[in-house]
Formats: C-alpha cells, sequence, structure tokens
C-alpha cells in the first residue's frame, strides 16, 4: 500500500490554517473575553465543568445526547487528534483518513510513528472514504503486516467543502466499525452549511454511538482562530470511558489545557445565545454566496470543482488548463500554489498539503480573503441584501476573476483550430 510519506516538493511541516471568515469579532464575544482577561491561568485538563456543560448543551441540541464526564475540552482541535491518535494507535495501530483531507490530520499520526493511508473518497463529495475502496485498503494493509485501528473522516470537509450523503456516510461506517475500526468525526464545519434546510447532514455518532468520537473546533463556525478552543464527544461505553480517561493522561502530559479567558469566550458561544447564532448564520449565507461566485469564475474559467456546500473555501482542480499553465512554469501542486499565492494575492494551498498526489494540479481556495476593507465596510457585506455588489466585494471578485480568465483565454489560444 502506499503510505503518504513525506514528498520532496511540500514538506509535511507546512500545514495552511482553518480558513478564517475576514470579519471582525462579534463584540459580544470580545466583552465576554475582555470581563475574564483579569484571569492569568488556564483551565483544568480537559475542560472546568461549566464549559463541559455548555458542550453537553451544544451536542444535545444537535441530537447527541452526552454527560459531562463523555466530554473533553482542548486548545484546538489538533491537540485533540493527537491525544485521541495516541490513544488509539499509539502502540503499533495504522491511521486511515480520505483523499485529500484536512491539512493537520495526518502530520499528527507521523508525529506519533503511525503510518497513514489515503482510502479514495467517491465523485460526488469528500471527507468520507468510498466504502468499497476503505475495505479493500484495510485487507490490504492487514496483508502486509499493518493494524489499521483508526478512520478520521468529516461529513461537512475541508478541503472540499462538499457534504456526505447519508446513504454514503452509513455504508462507509457500517464498513468501519465491521472491520473493528475506531472513528473519529471531524465535524468543525457542521454548522456551516451554506443550505441548511436543503441539505441532510448526519453524523457518524448517531449512526453508531459506541465506536464514534466527535471533534469540533470552535473556529470553524463559532470563535475566531487565534482563539483555539475545541471539544470531543467520547462513547458512554465502558470502552468510551477508558478513552476519555487515556486522553485526559495524555493532554496532561502536553499541558494541554484551554485559556481562561478563552474558555469564558467559548462558553458562552456554545451556549448560542440569540447575538452568537444570527451572527453565526449571517456569516454563512455571506460565504456561501462569496463561494458560488468563486465557484462560477473558476469553473467557467474551465477549471473543475465541486459546487461547495459547506464552510469558507472550495478545492478547485486546474488540470484543464495545464497548458497555459505548464507555459507559466507550473507542472504540480506546489508551483500552482506558489503562482496562484503570488497572482491572487491570497493564500492556495495546493493540494499535496491535504494529501493528494503532488502532480494533480488542485489548490483550497478560501472566501475569508476576499472580504476586505476596513472592519465597517466587512460588516456592512453581512447585512447587505446584495453583498457581491458592494464596491469592496465587487472589486475582490473582479481580480479574483480576471486570474481565472486569464487562463481561460489562454487555453483557447492553446486549442487547435
Amino acid at each position: 500500500m502506499r503510505r503518504t510519506d513525506p514528498e520532496g516538493h511540500g514538506p509535511v511541516r507546512y500545514g495552511p490554517p482553518l480558513p478564517g471568515d475576514g470579519l471582525p469579532v462579534l463584540p459580544g464575544l470580545s466583552a465576554v473575553l475582555a470581563a475574564a482577561a483579569h484571569r492569568a491561568g488556564a483551565q483544568p485538563v480537559g475542560g472546568a465543568p461549566a464549559l463541559l456543560e455548555a458542550a453537553c448543551g451544544y451536542w444535545t441540541r444537535r441530537g447527541l445526547l452526552c454527560a459531562p464526564d463523555q466530554v473533553a475540552a482542548g486548545p484546538g482541535a489538533p491537540a485533540l487528534l493527537l491525544a485521541l491518535t495516541a490513544a488509539l494507535s499509539g502502540d503499533g495501530g495504522d491511521v486511515l483518513v480520505p483523499r485529500p483531507c484536512a491539512a493537520w490530520w495526518a502530520p499528527y499520526a507521523r508525529v506519533l510513528g503511525r503510518p497513514v493511508f489515503h482510502v479514495p473518497t467517491p465523485a460526488e463529495s469528500g471527507g468520507v472514504p468510498d466504502p468499497y475502496a476503505l475495505l479493500e485498503t484495510v485487507r490490504r494493509v492487514r496483508a502486509e503486516g499493518g493494524d489499521p485501528r483508526l478512520l478520521v473522516l468529516s461529513v461537512a470537509d475541508d478541503p472540499t467543502a462538499t457534504v456526505a450523503p447519508p446513504e454514503l456516510l452509513h455504508e462507509t461506517v457500517e464498513a468501519a466499525t465491521a472491520e473493528g475500526l475506531h472513528l473519529v468525526s471531524d465535524e468543525t464545519w457542521r454548522d456551516t452549511l451554506h443550505d441548511p434546510h436543503g441539505t441532510v447532514l448526519l453524523s457518524p455518532a448517531e449512526m453508531w454511538p459506541d465506536r464514534v468520537t466527535v471533534v469540533t473546533d470552535l473556529a470553524g463556525a463559532l470563535l475566531p482562530p487565534g482563539w483555539p478552543a475545541a471539544i470531543a464527544r467520547f462513547p458512554a461505553t465502558e470502552d468510551g470511558r477508558r478513552l476519555h480517561a487515556r486522553v485526559l493522561d495524555i493532554l496532561t502530559a502536553l499541558g494541554a489545557r484551554v485559556a481562561a479567558p478563552v474558555a469564558a469566550a467559548a462558553g458562552h458561544a456554545l451556549d448560542e445565545p440569540p447575538p452568537v447564532t444570527e451572527r453565526r448564520e449571517a456569516t454563512v449565507r455571506l460565504h456561501a454566496r462569496v463561494a458560488a461566485a468563486a465557484h462560477t469564475a473558476a469553473v467557467t474559467a474551465g477549471a473543475l470543482a465541486r459546487p461547495p456546500q459547506a464552510g469558507r473555501h472550495l478545492y478547485v482542480d486546474l488540470g484543464p488548463l495545464r497548458e497555459p499553465l505548464a507555459a507559466r512554469g507550473v507542472g504540480d501542486a506546489q508551483e500552482l500554489e506558489d503562482f496562484l499565492t503570488a497572482r491572487l494575492g491570497m493564500p492556495a494551498p495546493g493540494g499535496h498539503r491535504f494529501g493528494d498526489d503532488l502532480e494533480a494540479l488542485r489548490v483550497r481556495l478560501s472566501t475569508g480573503p476576499l472580504l476586505t476593507g476596513t472592519d465597517e465596510e466587512r460588516t456592512e457585506c453581512l447585512a447587505s441584501p446584495d453583498p457581491l455588489e458592494l464596491p469592496q466585494l465587487r472589486g475582490a471578485l473582479n481580480s479574483f476573476r480576471s486570474v481565472f480568465d486569464e487562463l481561460r483565454d489562454e487555453a483557447q489560444r492553446w486549442e487547435p483550430r
């Protein structure tokens, strides 16, 4: 089996951060954090009771009942995933992830010296492996002496911005649990559905609660990325309790605790008072509009991209534009990353950062950097009935389109008469 070892072009130590929303911090959240700024310490490992109660309320409102002794908090999802990976596979187990996947998943397994195997995803969505490809990967890994134990997946995906259909998720979860895998479901982007009434999102924990741990980074929809806080929900079983205890041991060894002021803001956001939910819904609507416009610009130029359904990004395949890109010295994902980052004036991490082939001309583009201007101008985008017509956003999108239009025009010149 092909492992995802570091390749010569694109160091594994570089990982693009979660896409920010490009907006000023909600004043209510700033006030909560400021009121707690005098607290110089950090919360207990795993989170204080008030934060754990807020996390339980958050998940209960989404149909995932839990008690505080099933929950742990940490300073960002990467710390929680590192602890989970160490607890589940630290003594010799292998880790399975989709191809592509969030940039921060695989490096934490590699830090622990655990092999990571990518499993292809179906054409309609990313984040969840194809069930038949998953079974074949498990079979081959075991045939070569491996010991697959952990599958990390995401129903609302970074980087592809798609949502896995429930029927696909059900088949994959069934296949994984039948093979004895424990699942970690990254649900960071579950609250950012672009069409919440027309998109069905189910958590694997609803289908097979005894073998699924849910991780949610609050930077997805509730907190700024610079305020690191995340929560994990463990199965309500004896194995789940042992896993919870082991994760707390590892977080203790790492000193991975949530700063008290950040914990206060996190608890407030998890309680979901009206100002928080209204801001989240307005932010999702805005980024859905911007992502749709960026998607149209990319596919009109001849690139390939699944329509974004969640989050603040889209995943673009510029393979059809390989010839005009080659004329500009772009032949792989690293060179495409460098080229588009310079031309667009915004981060454009290549697909190799997400486990895709270096030779594939794929990038993740984020919508947050397109929200330019002052704090007042960016906030204006939230309330505008037609934000794409505001001067600051219209100008940013025009610049974005011009880069892709230029590639399209050059591609047409390459076509034979």
